[in-house]
C-alpha cells in the first residue's frame, strides 16, 4: 500500500489540541486540587468500603461487590477486543471492500485519500486495545482483591493499606478502559471527516467536564 503526503485538518489538530489541553489540565487539577474531581473522592468512597468490609469481615457483600465490577470489566474488555480486532482485519485485508464512498458524503472539507481513511481505522483500532489492556489489567487487579479482602488480617493496618492500594489501582485502569470508550466516539466520527470529528471532541469534553466533576 502506498501512502501519499497527507495533510493535516486544522479540524483535526484543534481537535486533537482540545484532547490533550484538557486531559493536562485534568491532571494538573488532580494533583492540585483533588478534591474539585470526582476521582479524589471515588478514591475516598472505596478505601472506606474497604475498611467497612474487612473490619466487619462482611465476605459475601465484599465478594458479590467484586463479582459485578469483575463481570462488568470482562464484558468492556471483550467488546473492545472484538472491535479492535474487527478494524485491524479491515485494514491489514487487501482489497477490502470499504464504506469510503458512503462516508464521503458526510465530508464537507473535499475528497480524502484511501490511505488517510486506512489510518483514522487502525487510529481507531490502537484505542481499542488501549481499552482492552486497561479492563483486562482492573479484571487481575480485581481477582486478587477477592483473595486479599477476605484473609484473616485481624484489622493489621499494612494489610489494610495493601488491599486500598489494589483496589485503587484497579479502578485506575477501569478509568481509564472507559476513557478509551469515551475517545473512540471522536475517533469514530474522523472516519467521516475532520468537522465531525471537532463536533464529537466538543461534545466528548463537554460531557468529561461534567463526569470528572460530578461523577
Amino acid at each position: 500500500m502506498t501512502f501519499l503526503p497527507l495533510e493535516i485538518s486544522p479540524f483535526t489538530a484543534v481537535a486533537f489540541l482540545l484532547l490533550l489541553v484538557y486531559h493536562l489540565g485534568l491532571l494538573a487539577m488532580k494533583g492540585r486540587f483533588p478534591e474539585a474531581t470526582i476521582y479524589a473522592r471515588n478514591a475516598a468512597t472505596r478505601a472506606a468500603w474497604v475498611r467497612e468490609m474487612m473490619v466487619n469481615q462482611r465476605d459475601i457483600l465484599a465478594v458479590q461487590t467484586l463479582r459485578n465490577w469483575t463481570m462488568a470489566a470482562s464484558f468492556l474488555a471483550s467488546t473492545a477486543i472484538l472491535i479492535a480486532l474487527a478494524l485491524l482485519n479491515i485494514v491489514l485485508t487487501p482489497g477490502h471492500p470499504t464504506t469510503e464512498a458512503s462516508m464521503q458524503m458526510f465530508s464537507f472539507l473535499g475528497k480524502r485519500i484511501e490511505s488517510l481513511h486506512q489510518i483514522k481505522m487502525l487510529i481507531l483500532s490502537v484505542d481499542f486495545f488501549f481499552t482492552f489492556f486497561n479492563f483486562t489489567m482492573a479484571i487481575r487487579y480485581y481477582n486478587h482483591l477477592g483473595f486479599m479482602i477476605n484473609a484473616p488480617s485481624d484489622s493489621d493496618s499494612s494489610a489494610l493499606a495493601s488491599v486500598v492500594e489494589t483496589i485503587q489501582y484497579g479502578a485506575a485502569h477501569y478509568t481509564l478502559g472507559m476513557r478509551g470508550y469515551y475517545l473512540s466516539v471522536p475517533l469514530a466520527l474522523w472516519l467521516f471527516g475532520p468537522g465531525w470529528l471537532l463536533a464529537g471532541t466538543l461534545i466528548i469534553i463537554a460531557t468529561l467536564c461534567h463526569v470528572d466533576r460530578t461523577g
